[in-house]
């Protein structure tokens, strides 16, 4: 046998070496995976123990499937507060919220600190009618307490047959006690478009994203056209107290009025991969009058995706109050046995790769409602509870400790602030206020709305402008 060369020798060392180096990044890798799925196997052990040990010594019988779905929704509770896991009779009513009819009290809510808050009664139905608030809390259903519940359970008890009465106990900043309203539940049928021209604008409110909405604006506008005689000299779109709906209607109400471009953008745990939603170039287009778009702290989701595509392309004016900030996606999956999981997988971005997520849309022209009629009966509370305000909420951005504490420590300085502000405005109107029974009974007037009478006022400037420049 021939020696091997020394070059050979080499060689073959350096393979020997990088060969046992890659078997033991190997085993490094693989010790890695083993520990991760051990702890997995440990902890799921000690769920197990925990389950045994209160079936066998509860002192009463419980229902174990019952124990498995409580642990199922805390963990989902650790996540977000839109996350969620969703039992057999939660998960067949998903559906009802979009499809515009479903039965209820017609409000919009969230959870905060196992208390339920309301962010909007939707106009003309029973919540809206018998005077709730923005910011009120609910704290009793039917004489018992819901403190604590889930907020798809608190939400179930809301619901029941058409035309069957339910109480509800309120907790309203600035009144003593437990406020209760009786209300009558009904088959709501959202009519989400409501119009009227006044003086030569045209205003529309949009109360919810439900299906049709952007032809129903579409409608509305042409409507007013005829009205006018094609003399329009621009637009009002109300957004205020809008909670959102459909991402499709979002999209269309947004095309009405850009040209082209991107709408929104959704951002996964992959920051590279984006889906992007473009502006819908067929059917009605409005892309020349201009537009002030209204927004307030309970204008949420489909909401803020069409105020910040619009003001990112510099189609309209954002005026009124600082938006919910509710930026995230979220996705329902079906799981066996009819349960369901609503998972957040993603955050909206505006064209301009702006995060919504627990920022909100700042307005380019800052309108106190407080001096509005409209606001005062509809969205007066000791602040709005937004997004950021909500225990566990998602962030826009991954935080370091450092600027976790940071911005809670903002947050609550910004929460203090409107808490003093609304104070403010409270003494200020106090003197002469009828009593809220009358005030309930009054008929909602745009052309008295004092954000929509500044909405037009800027729009009168802008045609001035526009024409002295012409």
């Amino acid at each position: 046998m021939k020696p091997v060369p020394l070059r050979g020798r080499k060689t073959a060392l350096i393979c020997l070496f990088l060969s046992i180096f890659g078997i033991s990044l190997g085993f490094l890798g693989t010790g890695s995976v083993l520990a991760t799925t051990k702890s997995r196997f440990e902890k799921l052990e000690l769920f197990n123990k925990v389950l045994f040990l209160v079936e066998g010594q509860y002192y009463r019988e419980v229902d174990t499937e019952k124990l498995i779905e409580g642990a199922l929704k805390g963990m989902m509770q650790t996540l977000d507060p839109h996350s969620a896991f969703l039992d057999k009779e939660v998960f067949q009513k998903m559906n009802e919220d979009t499809s515009g009819e479903f039965g209820g009290l017609g409000v919009e809510v969230t959870q905060k600190d196992g208390v339920l808050v309301v962010i909007t009664p939707i106009d003309d139905t029973p919540a809206f009618k018998a005077g709730l608030r923005s910011g009120d809390k609910i704290v009793e259903i039917n004489g018992e307490s819901i403190i604590g519940l889930a907020l798809d359970e608190a939400v179930d008890k809301m619901r029941g047959k058409p035309d069957s009465k339910i109480s509800i106990g309120i907790v309203r900043k600035g009144v003593e006690g437990v406020k209760q309203y009786t209300m009558v539940r009904k088959k709501i049928k959202i009519e989400a478009v409501k119009s009227e021209v006044i003086e030569d604008y045209v205003y529309v409110r949009l109360t919810q994203f439900q299906q049709n909405a952007g032809k129903e604006i579409a409608e509305a506008i042409k409507s007013a056209r005829s009205k006018k005689k094609n003399d329009l000299k621009g637009i009002v779109l109300d957004l205020r107290s809008n909670p959102g709906g459909l991402l499709t209607e979002a999209v269309n109400v947004s095309s009405i009025f850009l040209k082209d471009g991107v709408v929104v953008s959704t951002e996964g745990r992959d920051p590279k991969q984006k889906e992007i939603h473009y502006v819908v170039k067929s059917g009605y287009k409005e892309t020349e009058l201009p537009i002030v778009v209204l927004i307030n702290g309970s204008s949420a989701s489909a909401s803020e995706i069409v105020a910040g595509a619009l003001q990112d392309h510099e189609r309209a004016i954002i005026m009124g109050t600082q938006s919910f900030g509710k930026g995230s996606v979220q996705t329902v999956a079906k799981l066996d046995g009819d349960y369901g999981v609503k998972l957040t997988i993603a955050q909206y971005l505006t064209p301009k790769d702006r995060r919504i997520q627990a920022i909100g849309i700042k307005p380019d022209v800052i309108v106190s409602e407080f001096e509005g009629e409209w606001a005062k009966e509809n969205a007066v509370d000791s602040s709005y509870i937004r997004e950021a305000d909500l225990r566990n909420h998602l962030t826009a951005t991954i935080e370091t400790p450092e600027e976790k504490i940071a911005r809670i420590a903002r947050e609550k300085e910004d929460r203090q602030r409107r808490s003093e502000a609304i104070k403010r405005a409270r003494l200020a109107t106090k003197e002469g206020k009828k009593e809220e029974s009358e005030e309930l009974q009054k008929k909602y007037a745009p052309s008295e709305d004092f954000q929509v009478i500044q909405a037009i006022k800027h729009l009168k400037t802008f045609y001035l402008a526009k024409k002295m420049s012409s």
